[in-house]
């Protein structure tokens, strides 16, 4: 019998929420990319810069996010990721994708 290692479905069901989760981090306050990693990693949904910046380039360019330059009191200007519009229609679309998710997960748990 092979070694299913829980770890690894576990790194696989973060990264399909990852999109998710940054988006809402960004909706409640305009955030920069080392806030958004101390935050997921708080949550434990470990991420780190290189899994990070293209999910958030792919974002912008899919109009979801912009950015602005601020300067920084320690360091170099930081690049402030901010949710527009249609990113927030899009959240909106996922929060409901997601509640809709999770009943069908403990309807199939539950068995009915």
């Amino acid at each position: 019998m092979a070694t299913i290692n829980v770890d690894n479905v576990k790194a696989q069901m973060r990264k399909g929420i990852l999109e998710y989760c940054i988006l809402a981090i960004i909706s409640r306050n305009d955030a920069y990319a080392s806030s958004i990693i101390a935050e997921l990693k708080a949550a434990e949904m470990i991420v780190v810069e290189g899994t990070l910046y293209p999910i958030l380039t792919r974002q912008k360019n899919q109009g979801l996010l912009s950015y602005r330059w601020e300067e920084s009191p320690q360091g170099p200007p930081r690049k402030y990721y901010t949710i527009t519009p249609a990113g927030r229609e899009f959240l909106a679309q996922l929060d409901v994708a997601w509640e809709e998710f999770v009943h069908q997960i403990q309807t199939i748990r539950n068995g009915q």
